[in-house]
């Protein structure tokens, strides 16, 4: 085991309560005395509250409901999401972090979260990790008025895990782990979805297996875990040991090697047939249209279904197609083909479509079926739409029927991440 085991120097850093504590910062509020959630409550009351702020978690208001589930007996700032503001102060952080190390020792895990490896810098700083830790969380600060908590350490698994568990409880935010923690700190943690990597269905067959703590997978045979579910499986067996072989300056090559384009969204009402084909086609028509301007193919088309919360389930299906694409014709009939053989005539509250498996559109072979006029203007059509679309806007040219009521197009166009910008 101690052959796997790095020895870096690696901050997971996270901003508390991202959206509500940009919030707070721009109305010059304390996060941790103030009583406000970030929603839209224009969308009903089964809009979902994006974020609350530390001080609703202390009263134990979870960071993920819908908007009729915030107790009613608390006076609360609503603020209505603005997704631009937030990805500008996300754009701030990712600039103190450059003034630290470099990009290429940086790895952002998400909008409010990054993995940053100083090991080669404590020499030149003169400070150990925690010190430099500290010095970046005060920088962070001093500048945005945000508040971050840091886990630190061997590897990117450990660090992540250092958060998690230890470092939004601690007094100054901070926590530091080395391997010789995780048997006293890892082990007895449960639930076992507490854990990164095990999410609530995993922990289900986990539970099954008699798995109620981390060290109960970390003391289960590995190569029944591996039969149990494949690599996974073994994967699983090493994290509980804190073994992570994942290195930062490896993922900026991972990124740049596998793609996808998806877009997915919750529905403001339950939609049925045949309303859904609308929401369908207009996703499928962003996908398509994503896919053109990056001059990629798709060879394995996505669809997934999530039925109303009453109702609960649905189905994640692909298919894979022998001639790539990036004909919204041809991926909005797999999707329907995908939905007519799944669905179960429940009400539907979201949908996701991506297209993966990618290759470079350089030439099209044509079938003995196909008429190669005809695919030739409806492509040269396509481009001069997008064309169109991205010099004067999404909401320049859209289908006839995005003016239906069951049509979110228009909305969305104006929206970043779902979102009002």
């Amino acid at each position: 085991m101690d052959a796997y085991k790095l020895h870096r120097h690696i901050l997971c850093i996270d901003l508390k309560s991202f959206y509500a504590s940009v919030e707070c910062a721009v109305r010059k509020l304390d996060p941790f005395k103030t009583p406000l959630v970030v929603a839209d409550a224009g969308r009903g009351g089964g809009s979902i509250v994006l974020a609350v702020s530390p001080y609703l978690k202390t009263l134990g208001i979870p960071s993920r409901l819908r908007f009729y589930e915030l107790p009613e007996d608390i006076d609360m700032i609503v603020a209505k999401p603005r997704i631009g503001l937030y990805l500008e102060y996300s754009a701030k952080i990712i600039e103190i972090y450059l003034k630290f190390i470099s990009e290429d020792d940086l790895y952002v895990y998400s909008v409010d979260e990054a993995f940053l490896d100083v090991t080669e810098y404590l020499t030149y700083y003169k400070m150990t990790d925690v010190q430099l830790a500290k010095k970046i969380l005060d920088t962070i600060y001093e500048e945005t008025k945000l508040f971050a908590t840091v886990g630190i350490g061997p590897n990117m698994l450990i660090s992540k895990l250092a958060l998690d568990i230890e470092s939004k409880k601690a007094p100054d935010f901070i926590a530091k782990w080395t391997y010789d923690d995780i048997k006293d700190k890892l082990w007895p943690v449960e639930p076992l979805s507490e854990m990164w990597g095990i999410g609530y269905r995993m922990e289900k067959r986990l539970n099954r297996l008699g798995l109620i703590k981390i060290g109960d997978i970390a003391a289960y045979p590995v190569q029944e875990l591996k039969r149990q579910f494949g690599i996974l499986g073994q994967e699983l067996y090493y994290h509980t040991h804190g073994i992570d072989m994942s290195v930062i300056q490896h993922k900026h090559n991972i990124r740049s090697k596998h793609k996808s384009y998806g877009i997915g969204q919750t529905l403001f009402s339950d939609y049925y047939v045949p309303d859904i084909f609308q929401i369908i086609l207009e996703m499928v028509d962003d996908v398509s249209r994503r896919l053109r301007l990056s001059k990629k193919v798709a060879k394995t088309i996505h669809l997934g279904i999530a039925y109303s919360k009453d109702i609960g389930g649905g189905f994640s299906r692909q298919m894979s197609i022998e001639q790539p694409t990036s004909s919204a014709h041809e991926i909005y009939s797999i999707c329907l083909s995908i939905f007519n053989k799944y669905y179960q005539d429940e009400p539907i509250r979201r949908v996701h479509v991506s297209a993966t498996n990618l290759s470079e559109s350089h030439v099209y072979q044509f079938s003995l079926f196909e008429d190669p006029e005809h695919i030739i203007k409806e492509q040269n059509l396509l481009h001069a739409m997008d064309e169109m679309k991205y010099k004067y806007g999404k909401n320049t040219l859209n289908r006839a029927s995005s003016e239906l009521k069951s049509s979110t197009t228009k909305a969305r166009n104006k929206m970043i991440g779902g979102h009002h910008a």
